[in-house]
C-alpha cells in the first residue's frame, strides 16, 4: 500500500506527544472468566487487524508531513504479549500494572498499540490496550474494540482473513460491519448523552454565527488558578477507578433533580477533587477551575472510521460549592450553557490548523490552552447488552484519554449493561493517591442518592394526564341530587341592586348563585324572626 499522510488533526496529537505526557488512549476490559489466549489472537487478527492502520507504523520525515506505511516486520505476538496479575490478583493489583504501562512510551518504530492479557486477575483476566491518540479518537477505538465482542458466548471461533482482503476501514457487507452494528448499534442509548449537538455546532461554525465570540472566549480566558492539579509533570502516572454504579441509581438522582446523567456524574467528581484538597490542606473558598471535554463531531447514526473528528469545549467545576445539591445544579447550568455553542467547532479548526503549522508555534498553542484548563473529562456511553471476548463474558470496561495541553489529571465515565464506571489517571507527582479521590467519589455519590429519596419527584406528563382523566371522570359522575333543576337557566335568577340580571352561574341544584342564594336565606330568616316591642307595641 503507498504511504498515506496523517490529517492535519491527527498529526496535532502525534506532535502532542512528550515522555512526560504520552498521547496514549488507555483501556481496561475485565473478563469474568479465563480467556483462551490463541482464540483471542484469532479475534485480533480477524476483526482488529483488518484496519491496515494497526499494521502501519508512521514516518515523521525531516520535511514534510508525517505519513502512514506498512510495517514490513509487523509481529502480532510484539503487539499482544501475556503477564500474570501481582499477587493477590485484586484490583488494587491491577491498578498497578494499569499505572506501570501507563508510564511506558509506545515504541514509534512500529504500529502505535499493543495490548497486555494479564491472567490470574481475580476468577478471570484482564486485557489492557494502549493506543495511540494519533491513530483514532475514544469514540472511533471503542467502535473497534466492542467490534471484537459478540452478543452469543457460543459465537464461533474467528478465521482469520486473507491479506488481499484485508482493508481500512469498514466493509458494509461482512461479517465484521454485522458483528459490530448488533454490538454497538445502541452506543448512545445507554444514559451518557452528548454533550453538544455535532450538527448544530457545525451548521453555527459554517454560517459564522457567534464564531468570533467564541474565539474570543477561548484564547481570552483567565487562566485557571493554581491548585495542587497543575504543576511540572513527570513520567510516573497512577490510575484508578471506581467501583461500579447501578445506572437505575445515577438515573434516579437525576430525575429528582431535574438534572442528566452526566450533570450527576460531574457534579459528584467535582465534589469529591473538592475534598481531596481539603484533605491536602489546599483552599475551596472561591475556587472554581476548567475540565476540558472533549466533543464528539460526526453525525449522529453514522458508524465512525478510524481518525480524530472531535473537539474540545472547556466546563467550569464549582469546587467552591459545599452543598451536593447546588452543586449539581450549577454543574447542570454550566453544562446547559454548552449545548448548542460553537466552540466546539471553533476548537476543532484551531484545532486542524495548528497540525499545518510548525511545531514551535504548536506547541505555543497547546500551552494556551493548558493554562485555561486544569483536567480532562470525558464520557463514553458503551453498549447496554452484556458482550463475550473470545468467548468470556465482558464484566466491565474502564478507559482513560491522555492529557493534553499537559495537565496532570483526567477522568473519564464509561457506561455498560446498566452500570457506570469512573476512572481517574493522574501524575504521580502531584497526585500520588488518585485512589483516595475515588472514595471521595463513592462517598459524593451515596450524599446525593440519599438526598434523591428524599426530594418528592415532580410527577410525570403521564401521572398528570392520568390525574386529569380521573378528575373529568369524577365531574361526569356528579349525584342526581346535586345536579341543576331539569329547565334551570345557566345564569342566576336574580336581579341585582341595579335591577339587571345576575349574569353569575347559579349553584348546583339551585336557580339562584352563590350571592343571591345566601340573601334569600336571610330573607326568609327575617320573616320568621319575632318582632321587636317597639314594632309590636305598634301593631297593637
Amino acid at each position: 500500500m503507498s504511504k498515506q499522510p496523517l490529517s492535519s488533526v491527527d498529526t496535532t496529537w502525534l506532535r502532542m506527544e512528550d515522555p512526560a505526557n504520552m498521547m496514549m488512549i488507555t483501556g481496561v476490559l475485565v473478563l469474568s472468566a479465563p480467556v483462551d489466549f490463541e482464540r483471542l489472537k484469532a479475534t485480533l487478527e480477524h476483526r482488529f487487524l483488518c484496519h491496515d492502520r494497526f499494521r502501519q507504523r508512521v514516518v515523521q520525515p525531516r520535511l514534510g508531513a508525517p505519513y502512514w506505511k506498512d510495517d514490513p516486520d509487523f509481529d502480532l505476538d510484539y503487539h499482544l504479549q501475556r503477564i500474570t496479575s501481582p499477587p493477590p490478583g485484586d484490583q488494587a493489583a491491577l491498578q498497578e500494572v494499569v499505572s506501570e504501562l501507563m508510564s511506558t512510551q509506545l515504541d514509534f518504530t512500529k504500529p502505535l498499540w499493543q495490548m497486555h492479557l494479564v491472567e490470574n486477575y481475580g476468577d478471570g483476566c484482564a486485557l489492557i490496550g494502549r493506543l495511540h491518540h494519533c491513530i483514532a479518537d475514544g469514540i472511533a477505538l471503542m467502535h473497534v474494540l466492542l467490534s471484537m465482542g459478540d452478543t452469543d458466548p457460543h459465537a464461533p471461533w474467528p478465521t482469520a482473513r486473507p491479506k488481499k482482503e484485508r482493508r481500512r476501514g469498514w466493509d458494509p457487507l461482512g461479517s465484521i460491519f454485522k458483528t459490530t452494528a448488533q454490538v454497538t448499534g445502541t452506543l448512545l442509548h445507554e444514559g451518557l448523552e452528548t454533550l453538544v449537538k455535532p450538527s448544530h455546532a457545525l451548521d453555527l461554525a459554517r454560517m459564522g454565527t457567534d464564531s468570533a465570540a467564541a474565539l474570543g472566549r477561548l484564547v481570552l480566558r483567565w487562566p485557571d488558578p493554581k491548585t495542587l492539579f497543575k504543576g511540572k509533570l513527570g513520567v510516573p502516572k497512577q490510575a484508578a477507578w471506581s467501583e461500579p454504579l447501578p445506572l437505575t441509581d445515577v438515573k434516579a438522582i437525576g430525575r429528582a433533580t431535574g438534572c442528566t446523567v452526566n450533570d450527576v456524574l460531574l457534579a459528584a467528581v467535582t465534589g469529591a477533587l473538592r475534598h481531596y484538597m481539603q484533605g491536602r490542606g489546599e483552599p475551596v473558598d472561591d475556587v472554581r477551575f476548567r475540565a476540558v471535554v472533549p466533543v464528539n463531531l460526526r453525525p449522529p447514526g453514522v458508524v465512525p472510521d478510524l481518525g480524530n473528528k472531535f473537539s474540545l469545549v472547556f466546563l467550569t467545576l464549582p469546587i467552591d460549592i459545599a452543598d451536593p445539591l447546588d452543586r449539581v445544579r450549577e454543574i447542570k447550568q454550566y453544562m446547559d450553557d454548552l449545548k448548542g455553542s460553537p466552540e466546539p467547532a471553533v476548537a476543532f479548526g484551531i484545532l486542524n490548523t495548528i497540525g499545518m503549522a510548525p511545531s514551535e508555534i504548536q506547541d505555543i498553542v497547546v500551552n494556551i490552552f493548558g493554562t485555561k484548563g486544569t483536567g480532562v473529562m470525558t464520557n463514553v456511553p458503551g453498549p447496554k447488552e452484556k458482550l463475550y471476548l473470545a468467548g468470556a463474558p465482558l464484566d466491565s470496561i474502564i478507559f482513560w484519554v491522555p492529557q493534553s495541553g499537559h495537565l496532570g489529571l483526567g477522568v473519564s465515565i464509561m457506561s455498560y449493561a446498566g452500570q457506570v464506571w469512573v476512572g481517574f489517571a493522574t501524575d504521580q507527582g502531584l497526585v500520588p493517591d488518585p485512589e483516595t479521590i475515588v472514595a471521595n467519589f463513592h462517598a459524593e455519590f451515596d450524599k446525593l442518592l440519599e438526598l434523591a429519596r428524599s426530594i418528592k419527584p415532580a410527577p410525570t406528563v403521564k401521572a398528570m394526564l392520568a390525574m386529569l382523566d380521573k378528575t373529568i371522570e369524577s365531574l361526569e359522575q356528579v349525584p342526581a341530587a346535586t345536579a341543576t333543576p331539569e329547565g334551570a337557566s345557566a345564569h342566576c335568577q336574580a336581579k341585582t341592586h341595579a335591577g339587571q340580571p345576575c349574569k353569575r352561574p347559579p349553584l348546583p341544584g339551585s336557580h339562584f348563585c352563590s350571592v343571591h342564594q345566601k340573601r334569600k336565606k336571610k330573607a326568609g330568616a327575617s320573616s320568621t324572626r319575632r318582632p321587636s316591642r317597639k314594632n309590636a307595641a305598634k301593631s297593637g
